[in-house]
């Protein structure tokens, strides 16, 4: 359990950086949403000039953006990039942190199995992903609700954190098992990253092109969409257990290759 806590405590200055990103970013979004409502113009008529790239690049899609739900469904992608950048960081950086810092050989002649550091290190990443999806959902509760004009939004928002939490735990892995595997981890993060926005990308690609609709099942981002899951739909139960699927799967590439590789101190 130091390991825990030693873990928490450094990524105590980052979460509360990014949790404060994720607050201004619910608050500005919304803000946005109360200047348009005020101006007595409708916002899905002045989206629907846009060019239909443009649209699926900012997701809009078939969202009705003149109620808060609406709006909050087009903020959600923001927020969720945020959320799983924040995750693939995470999962990449706390298993090379130790070769980039010359720490591995400190931690690696304690009293203690591999499978026991990196099951510290994962648990310490997972409380940091709960508190920032946690943070998201009460700022998300709050501060939408005051737009909310009566409109019931409370399970809604609940229900896409859910597929927000699960995305953080799928890239989480990504980001860990690219770390494990990589003989120089250092660039792990980097390389998360790149394949966390070439799935937005192919996401973006899809909403362009229909007839690329089977690559759905690639990219995250089009898994638990505000257009399918509120409004009652719930999360698609053939996305949750390919997700589930995913994550035990490079998770266990974590463990397995961690525990044979050769750490540089």
């Amino acid at each position: 359990m130091n390991i825990f806590w030693k873990e928490m405590k450094s990524y105590r200055k980052p979460l509360i950086f990014w949790s404060i990103g994720i607050f201004l970013m619910v608050v500005s979004g919304m803000s946005k949403y109360a200047g348009l409502s005020a101006s007595g113009q409708s916002m899905n008529d002045l989206m629907a000039d846009m060019p239909k790239s443009l649209k699926a690049i900012l997701g809009i899609g078939s969202l009705d953006l003149n109620t808060a739900s609406g709006y909050y469904g087009l903020l959600y992608l923001y927020l969720l990039l945020m959320a799983t950048i924040h995750a693939s960081m995470l999962g990449a950086n706390i298993i090379s942190k130790e070769e980039r810092d010359k720490t591995s050989e400190f931690l690696f002649v304690k009293p203690v199995s591999r499978n026991a550091i990196i099951s510290s290190k994962l648990l310490a990443a997972f409380a940091n992903i709960v508190i920032f999806n946690g943070v998201t959902l009460i700022s998300s509760i709050l501060i939408v609700g005051q737009y909310s004009d009566g409109e019931s939004l409370n399970g809604d928002i609940a229900i896409t954190m859910l597929g927000m939490f699960i995305l953080q735990l799928l890239f989480l892995s990504i980001g860990s098992a690219i770390a494990a595997v990589k003989k120089k981890s250092k660039s792990a993060g980097s390389l998360a990253t790149g394949i966390l926005l070439l799935t937005f990308i192919i996401s973006v690609a899809i909403e362009l092109n229909e007839r690329i609709d089977s690559l759905k099942y690639v990219t995250p981002f089009k898994y638990f969409e505000p257009k399918n899951v509120m409004y009652g739909g719930g999360l698609d139960l053939i996305f949750v257990l390919l997700s589930v699927v995913m994550i035990v799967a490079l998770f266990s590439v974590t463990y397995v290759f961690f525990g044979k590789r050769d750490l540089n101190a």
